[in-house]
C-alpha cells in the first residue's frame, strides 16, 4: 500500500497501529515490521515529525556555523579570518537543506521501505484497539490492532496564559527554527534548552537578544555551573540576560512587540520567543473513549505500556519520562521489542536493564545543549542523586587544565563534574561544559549505563592529548578527595 488514503469503510486489521510518524513512531514501526507484524502508521503532518523539521535538525543546522566560528576565533592564525559576521542567508539555506525544504518525500520512502502502511490524516482512538483516521479529503478509515496501539504523538510548545497573546503572534520553537530572516531584536522568554540554544543562534546571526528567565539562572535541570558558563558566554556575545524576571504583559503595537515585566521594565522587540515548556499532543486523540483524560501525559510502565491498558503503549514525549529525541527512539526500541514478545505469547524481561525495560530513562539519560560553550550530561546531577537516596560524592575539574582543551582553543573555559556512588563505587552522573564536549558525553553514558566500577575506569586510558583526559583528572580528584 502507498500513502494514498484507504477508502475502506469497514475496519482494516493490523497487528500494530502507530499514531505519529516522528522518529519515535518510525522506530516502533521499524521494530514491529522487522519481526513480521503488520503495522499501520498514522500521521497528520510530516513524516519525520518535530525533530526533523522544527527541532533537532534545523536548530543544530543553525547552531553548527555559530560554534564552528566560535572555535575558529580561539585559534591564532585563523581567528583574524573569521571576525566578520556570519553569512546569515547561507546559514538559513543550509538549515533548509536539512529539513528537505519541509517536504517529507525521503522519510516517506524510508517508512514504506519497512513495509509499514502509511495513513495520512488525523488518527483518534475510538475505543479499545481501534483508531479512526480522518484523511485530508474528509474520508474516514477505521484501523484495528490485534496486539497493540502505540501513541507516539510527541509534544508541542506550551504558551503561558497571557491576555491577548494570540494577537501578538509569538514565536515558539517551530518559528524559531524555521524563520526566514533574523529579527533585529528578539526577546526570548525561558531559560531551558530551547531558550539558550535559540538565543545563541540568533544572537550570532544578527539579532539583538534579550533573555528573560523566571528563575535564578539558565539550564536549571543541569548542574548549576552549566547555566552559569553558558550565561557568561551569551552575555559576552552581546545578549542581555535578566534572571528572576517574569513577563507580565505582551502587546504588538504597529508591528513592534512590547513586553512588560514584573519589575516594571518595558522592552521592545521585533519578535518574541516563548520557550516555557512543553505539553503532550494528546488533547485530540480520543483518550476519552478509553477512560483517559484528553490532554494528559500518559503514565507507562518500563516497557512503555500505559497503566491499566494492556494493549496501549505511549512512547516518546507523551509519557513525560525524558523529552529528548534520542531517548524517545530508545523507548521505541524497548516498546517494539516488548510488543513483539507479547504478541508471540512470551514473557517480557522486567528486570532492570533488560531487553524490555527502559531503565535508562531513570538512570542514564544523556543530553547535549549546543550552545557556546556546549553543555552535556549523562545520568544524575548531584542534587538528583541525593534526592534519590544515593550516598554520593561529587568531584569537579577545571577543563582548561587538560592539555587537549588548551590545544582545542586559546582561552578555553570549561568544567567537569563526576558524581560517584560511595556504596557501589560506580558513576551516577557526569556533566561537562566547554567547547566540543558534546562529542565526549557518550563515554560518560557508557560508564553510567554500564555501571562501570570506578576501579575499572582507571584502566580505560584516555588518548593524549585529548579533552577526554578529563576522565583521568576526575578519577584523580576522586582518589585524592
Amino acid at each position: 500500500m502507498t500513502e494514498t488514503q484507504s477508502t475502506h469503510t469497514e475496519a482494516t486489521a493490523y497487528d500494530v497501529v502507530v499514531i505519529g510518524a516522528g522518529p519515535v513512531g518510525e522506530n516502533v514501526a521499524d521494530r514491529t515490521r522487522a519481526a513480521g507484524l503488520s503495522t499501520a502508521v498514522v500521521e497528520n503532518e510530516l513524516v519525520g515529525g518535530e525533530c526533523s523539521y522544527w527541532a533537532c535538525m534545523p536548530s543544530k543546522a543553525l547552531l553548527r556555523p555559530v560554534l564552528a566560528q566560535a572555535d575558529a576565533r580561539r585559534l591564532p592564525g585563523l581567528s583574524a579570518s573569521v571576525q566578520g559576521p556570519l553569512d546569515t542567508a547561507a546559514v538559513l539555506a543550509r538549515r533548509d537543506s536539512f529539513t528537505s525544504g519541509w517536504k517529507d518525500d525521503g522519510q516517506v520512502q524510508w517508512l514504506e521501505g519497512t513495509g509499514a502502511d502509511l495513513y495520512r490524516g488525523r488518527g483518534r482512538l475510538s475505543g479499545p484497539r481501534t483508531v479512526a483516521v480522518t484523511g485530508p479529503d474528509g474520508r474516514e478509515s477505521v484501523l484495528t490492532a490485534r496486539h497493540a496501539v502505540a501513541v507516539c504523538t510527541g509534544s508541542r510548545a506550551q504558551l503561558p496564559d497571557l491576555p491577548g497573546l494570540d494577537e501578538v503572534h509569538p514565536w515558539t520553537s517551530r518559528e524559531a527554527t524555521s524563520a526566514r530572516s533574523a529579527p533585529g531584536r528578539l526577546v526570548v522568554v525561558g531559560g531551558g534548552v530551547v531558550a539558550t540554544e535559540m538565543a545563541c543562534a540568533w544572537q550570532a546571526l544578527g539579532s539583538r537578544v534579550t533573555v528573560l528567565v523566571r528563575g535564578d539562572g539558565l539550564l536549571g535541570r543541569m548542574e548549576p555551573f552549566a547555566g552559569e558558563l553558558v550565561a557568561e558566554s551569551l552575555t559576552e556575545a552581546g545578549a542581555d540576560i535578566r534572571t528572576n524576571t517574569s513577563v507580565k504583559a505582551v502587546t504588538r503595537e504597529n508591528g513592534t512587540v512590547v513586553v512588560l515585566t514584573d519589575s516594571g521594565d518595558r522592552i521592545e522587540a521585533d519578535e518574541i520567543l516563548f520557550a516555557t515548556g512543553r505539553a503532550p499532543r494528546t488533547d485530540d486523540i480520543g483518550l476519552e473513549t478509553i477512560g483517559l483524560e484528553p490532554g494528559s501525559w500518559l503514565d507507562v510502565d518500563d516497557s512503555l505500556r500505559v497503566t491499566g491498558h494492556d494493549w496501549l503503549y505511549a512512547v516518546g514525549d507523551v509519557n513525560h519520562r525524558a523529552l529528548l529525541t534520542h531517548q524517545g527512539k530508545y523507548q521505541a526500541r524497548i516498546a517494539g521489542a516488548a510488543i513483539v514478545t507479547r504478541a508471540a505469547g512470551e514473557p517480557v524481561q522486567t528486570e532492570k536493564w533488560g531487553a524490555h525495560t527502559a531503565t535508562a530513562d531513570h538512570a542514564a539519560v544523556p543530553q547535549v545543549v549546543f550552545t557556546d560553550p556546549e553543555a552535556a550530561s549523562a545520568g544524575l546531577t548531584l542534587a538528583e542523586a541525593e534526592r534519590a537516596g544515593h550516598r554520593v560524592r561529587a568531584v569537579d575539574v577545571d577543563l582548561s587544565s587538560v592539555a587537549g582543551a588548551s590545544l582545542y582553543g586559546d582561552g578555553y573555559r570549561g568544567r567537569a563534574r563526576m558524581v560517584v556512588d560511595l556504596e557501589d563505587e560506580i558513576v551516577r552522573g557526569v556533566t561537562l561544559v566547554g567547547p566540543g564536549v558534546g562529542e565526549l558525553i557518550h563515554a560518560a553514558t557508557v560508564a553510567v549505563a554500564g555501571r562501570v566500577p570506578v576501579g575499572r575506569l582507571w584502566h580505560a586510558v584516555p588518548s593524549y592529548p585529548t579533552i577526554s583526559e578529563v576522565w583521568l583528572r576526575l578519577l584523580e580528584a576522586y582518589r585524592d578527595a
